[in-house]
């Protein structure tokens, strides 16, 4: 956590929802929030890898977070979003229920990750959040995916054949 201890002794967080609880990452990571549009399936891809889209021009693989962490799977609805995210070096989109708001949360207010949340793993997150009643599980971005799996994300030979990049 030596980021968020660094400057005025706060992060910046895009706040979002998955599976009834609220989540959040450092609005440092994330690139732009998105509606849910047609994403382009996959074969071969990892389980969790929804598809690709064409974000003006770029082939970007997104991930649904409900089955990255295990969760039961959601309907898509209106405030479905999809969240542009840099996860170790590349541009990925994550499917989220929602995405509340964007805060700014002292680093006091930080505390480790308990052993498990919600049924998901604590390798992924950085910790919790307080925010006066609420609890903000704070995600690690760099370890959503293994490195297995970013490898083949990023080499990406299926996700570009299939998307004609």
């Amino acid at each position: 956590m030596d980021r968020e201890k660094r400057g005025a002794g706060e992060i910046q967080l895009v706040v979002f929802q998955l599976a009834g609880e609220t989540y959040g990452v450092d609005i440092g990571n994330v690139h732009e929030i998105i509606r849910m549009q047609p994403i382009t399936d996959v074969p071969r891809a990892p389980e969790f890898v929804e598809g690709v889209i064409n974000l003006r021009g770029r082939i970007i693989p997104v991930i649904d977070l409900h089955k990255r962490f295990g969760l039961p799977p959601a309907e898509e609805t209106g405030s479905t979003r999809i969240m542009v995210v840099e996860v170790a070096g590349m541009t990925v989109g994550m499917i989220v229920d929602s995405v509340s708001e964007v805060l700014r949360l002292p680093a006091e207010n930080i505390e480790p990750p308990p052993p498990m949340i919600s049924g998901v793993d604590v390798a992924y997150l950085r910790g919790v959040g307080k925010w006066g009643e609420k609890l903000i599980i704070l995600l690690d971005l760099n370890r959503v995916l293994k490195e297995s799996e970013q490898r083949q994300l990023k080499e990406g030979e299926p996700l570009a054949e299939v998307a004609g990049a």
